[in-house]
């Protein structure tokens, strides 16, 4: 595929460089934040985006990570960069960062959105950052291999790496709601799992905040304050939008009537610590808690509540 770079005449050239890789619902959400201080290039493989991504003041660069000789016009184009993209679907291995980080330039400083899945399941403890990841399916071990490589890039090419662990992201239109209407069941009170949150538009304001804050090197968990279990959240929402609760099953049960990876989902409890992104990022988030932000969607559009 041909590269396409389309440069807006009205951006002013004399703004630092700022790469986006995965510009997708996150990176739009983030290119308000960034443009009036970047002159933002947004990476998408799909040349029908670059109108939408010029709309909303990124240069558009059609470009493929699965393709390495595609990104070669990257390579030292921004000493700042967002990996948002996700890995490939399948192996053990994230060869989309591989092929990133082979043209990244020497001195950026880049953050990398991970994944809070990197832990597998803690049985409901409390996780902090210095807990050891334990990746528990290929998902997860390809989200570790990219950490692995993009700290290693950071170290041999003198770069500046943060990566934020990132949770089940949510916004008004990313919310479960096909679920609930189809009755997908959820497990029962007994054996339910702790999972975690972060809205879409406060992880924006997290790496925003990470570009400028994070020090080098370090893990950031980019989750808010809830403390739900996975069926809690299935009712909130559905108490929200009028819905009846999804029926609950043990687990034994739920195996038996529910896909593979959703299963997998349901399997990995943990309780996200985000302390250290308020101290040392001084993130302050606008939805603390899913009920707020819920309450807030009920005020804008009374017919739901």
């Amino acid at each position: 595929m041909k590269n396409i770079l389309i440069q807006p005449l009205h951006k002013p050239l004399g703004l630092p460089r700022l790469l986006i890789l995965g510009c997708g619902d996150v990176g739009m959400r983030l290119l308000p934040l960034l443009c009036a201080r970047f002159r933002v290039f947004a990476v998408t493989s799909q040349p029908a985006r670059c109108a939408e991504l010029r709309a909303a003041g990124a240069v558009p660069i059609v470009a493929n990570l699965d393709e390495r000789a595609s990104l070669r016009r990257l390579a030292g184009l921004a000493p700042w960069i967002v990996h948002l993209a996700p890995p490939q679907p399948t192996g053990l291995l994230d060869r989309r960062t591989r092929n990133l980080a082979a043209i990244l330039p020497e001195h950026a400083r880049l953050v990398y959105v991970s994944t809070s899945g990197v832990y597998g399941d803690c049985g409901g403890a409390k996780v902090v950052e210095t807990r050891p990841a334990a990746p528990q399916n290929t998902r997860a071990h390809r989200r570790v291999d990219a950490e692995t490589v993009l700290r290693a890039w950071g170290v041999r090419r003198a770069g500046t790496v943060a990566i934020l662990r990132v949770p089940g992201i949510y916004a008004d239109d990313r919310l479960p709601l096909k679920r609930l209407r189809e009755g997908t069941p959820a497990l029962a009170p007994q054996d339910d799992v702790y999972t975690n949150h972060i809205h879409a538009d406060d992880l924006a304001r997290i790496i925003a905040r990470a570009l400028w804050r994070a020090r080098p090197g370090r893990l950031y968990h980019a989750s808010d304050d809830s403390q739900l279990k996975m069926g809690e959240y299935f009712d909130l929402v559905a108490d929200a939008f009028g819905l009846p609760h999804p029926p609950r099953l043990p687990r034994t049960e739920l195996r038996q009537v529910v896909t593979p990876m959703l299963l997998s989902f349901m399997s990995e409890s943990r309780r996200m610590d985000n302390a250290r992104i308020k101290r040392e990022l001084g993130v302050r988030l606008r939805y603390q808690r899913v009920s707020d932000a819920l309450a807030v969607l009920s005020d804008r559009n009374p017919a739901i509540s």
